[in-house]
């Protein structure tokens, strides 16, 4: 069988450990591996086999969802690196942030009000959108620098995205909301 359970996910796919990643690449070796353990092809195998084949179809899926998004990513860098996450406690200081985020919530909140509710709402999905590109960009940066003790600054534009994440989750439920109600 193609995969080795041990390996980080950049291994696992080829891909040299970064920020930065292929996704051609990373589609690429994707699909090969899926090819090589996907369990259809042990059908007839032992169990044993088949239980290892579902095992490396589980990692390469969960590899390849870590390594495709720029948030999980970013958190297996920091937790490859020996950075700790608590969730529970790990929110970001940045007064300004946190007052664009609660002015977006407000925004999104009065979308039904709005004369043109969906291009209200395309408005704001826009901002999000460029809020966490300019995110995304910001990690790529401190990620490249690679300065000594960056990992605090990592884990806040992390957080960050996680709220624009958020952000974006809810602003999807209300266009779906919106389009049951015109529909």
């Amino acid at each position: 069988m193609a995969a080795d359970l041990s390996t980080t996910h950049f291994e696992l796919f080829g891909l040299p450990q970064s920020f930065e990643v292929d996704t051609e690449q990373l589609d690429s070796r994707y699909r090969e591996l899926q090819r090589t353990v996907h369990p259809d092809r042990f059908a007839n195998a032992s169990d044993l086999e088949r239980r290892i084949s579902m095992q490396q179809a589980t990692q390469i899926n969960e590899g390849y969802q870590t390594l495709k998004d720029p948030l999980r990513r970013g958190r297996y860098l920091l937790e490859l690196g020996g950075y700790q996450f608590d969730d529970e406690h790990r929110t970001t200081s940045d007064a300004a942030f946190l007052m664009e985020q609660m002015e977006l919530r407000e925004l999104l909140s009065e979308v039904r009000e709005a004369e043109d509710a969906f291009a209200a709402l395309g408005k704001i999905m826009d901002r999000i959108d460029g809020d966490a590109a300019i995110l995304v960009a910001e990690l790529q940066r401190l990620f490249a620098e690679a300065v000594p003790g960056a990992s605090g600054q990592i884990a806040d534009a992390l957080t960050k995205m996680q709220f624009f994440r958020k952000l974006q989750q809810e602003a999807l439920e209300l266009e779906v909301t919106l389009e049951d109600e015109i529909g």
